[in-house]
């Protein structure tokens, strides 16, 4: 019996010590926080009329990261990666219509969540 409660004791402490999925970021918490990040330092005014030129989208992730597109009016993208644990966001822009694709700075994704 001493050793079953040792034991129930020790997976309960051991577990306590594991990170949960809970504490990383989710799909939806990546979609919102990149989001959050575009409609505060782009313009969406000019999407007004037409809100399908300006967009946020979750696309691909890997076990790693989510990846999370916004178009622009211009039609340029920014790829959004996401670090799953972290919330870690690299920023890349691609220009298609001059085939450009740039690094374009990283933020916190956890500053953008409400």
């Amino acid at each position: 019996m001493k050793i079953f409660v040792l034991s129930a004791i020790m997976v309960l402490l051991l577990g306590g010590c594991r990170k949960s999925k809970t504490d990383g970021i989710s799909a939806q918490m990546a979609y919102d926080g990149v989001s959050n990040y575009c409609h505060s330092e782009f313009d969406w005014s000019v999407a007004q009329d037409n809100p399908s030129i300006m967009y946020v989208a979750l696309a691909d992730s890997t076990e790693t990261e989510y990846k999370v597109v916004f178009r622009s009016y211009t039609g340029a993208f920014t790829y959004f990666y996401v670090d799953k644990a972290s919330g870690a966001t690299r920023m890349v822009e691609f220009v298609p219509a001059l085939n450009i694709e740039n690094e374009a700075g990283s933020i916190n994704l956890r500053d953008y969540l409400e």
